[in-house]
Order: C-alpha cells, then structure tokens, then sequence
C-alpha cells in the first residue's frame, strides 16, 4: 500500500482520461466541481475516500474547513506531506482514519461531502451513500465521481477479481431517498453528480 499511495497521484491525474479514453484533466474536473458545487469559506466538508487530498484541496482553496477520511494510513500520509509541500500556506484540513460506511461522525454535521473513485471501491456503495446522506445538513450537498456501469468484460472482470463495483446513476435514488439529484454529468463512463439534501 505505501507504494500504491505514493503513485496514486501520478495515477490520479492521467486517470479520467485514460478511463474516459477522452482528454479531461485535473483542471476540468476542478472547474466542473467549483462550478457545480460552489464552495464557500466557512462551510464544513467531509472528503471520503480522500486519497491524495485533491478534492479536500479544491475545499479548502475555497476557504471551507474540510475532514479529509481514509481507510489507508498510507494514503493520509502522502496526502498530508503533498499537499504541505505543494501548498505550505494551505489550512483548513483536518485528517481521519475513517471508514466511509460507517463514520461514527455526528449526523446532520456537514454541508458538503464529496466521494470520488472510492465509490467503485467499497465493499458497499449503497451503505458508504446511505452514511454520507446522514451526514449532510439540510440543504447539504453530496459530490460523487465514479466509473459508470457499461456491462463490458472488462469490467465484469474488475467486478470478479478486484472487487470492484460499477455503479448506474438510475439505481443511486434508492440508497438517496431524502436527496434530490440536481446535476448529472457524463465524461463516457466517467460521472459527476450533486445531490442536495431535502429539509
């Protein structure tokens, strides 16, 4: 795992055009975030899955303090020491060794969560959203990025040997029943929503 940490930005920043097998890089999915979401300072994030810090990043850019969880200590390391190194004036970041289906975070407590990737990575996509929707405040937002269901072999193999999951947009509804879906965004397999959470 250390290994896979250190990589993964590499990886992070050539992967939705590799997976997309169209151009969009980094700077695209920032835009498309910050126009979607519009985070403001002051408001209160959770960043499952965090990875490499990138979204937790894009948050506390915009001034928002941000809870950035991971089920890796490796992952949180090279986040923390990347984003010190690349921007040394960057606050706002608190760090979590946390399993997104189940946070044992107050509910009601966030204004915003994003989930990228790890989506199609836990080993139950329906509890990590059912955990994230509880998390938000009324008229909190939930940013998801994850590789769409296409019914190749591919990714039937990824499914049986990696354990992966491909999730379709029209079954999120049933693990968001108190979110409304206000934008769907496709990249080929690659798609962006935003929920917001109903009073």
């Amino acid at each position: 795992m250390p290994l896979t940490a250190a990589g993964y930005m590499s990886w992070r920043a050539r992967s939705l055009s590799l997976l997309s097998g169209t151009a969009f890089d980094l700077t695209q999915e920032a835009a498309l975030f910050g126009a979607l979401c519009r985070p403001e300072a002051g408001q209160r994030w959770l960043d499952v899955g965090t990875s490499a810090g990138y979204y937790a990043a894009l948050l506390a850019g915009a001034g928002a303090h941000v809870l950035a969880c991971d089920l890796s200590p490796a992952m949180l390391r090279v986040a923390q020491r990347r984003l010190r190194d690349l921007f040394p004036e960057l606050g706002g970041i608190d760090w979590a060794l946390l399993n997104g289906e189940q946070t044992g975070l107050p509910r009601a407590s966030f204004d915003g969560v994003t989930i990228g990737a790890t989506l199609n990575e836990t080993s139950s996509p329906a509890a990590m959203l059912r955990e994230a929707a509880a998390l938000l405040k009324p008229g909190g937002q939930l940013w998801l990025m994850y590789l769409g269901r296409n019914g190749s072999l591919g990714q039937r193999a990824l499914t049986r040997l990696g354990g992966l999951t491909f999730l379709d947009p029209a079954e999120l509804g049933t693990y968001l029943p108190q979110m409304e879906r206000r934008d769907l965004r496709r990249v080929r397999e690659v798609v962006f929503e935003r929920w917001v959470r109903q009073p």
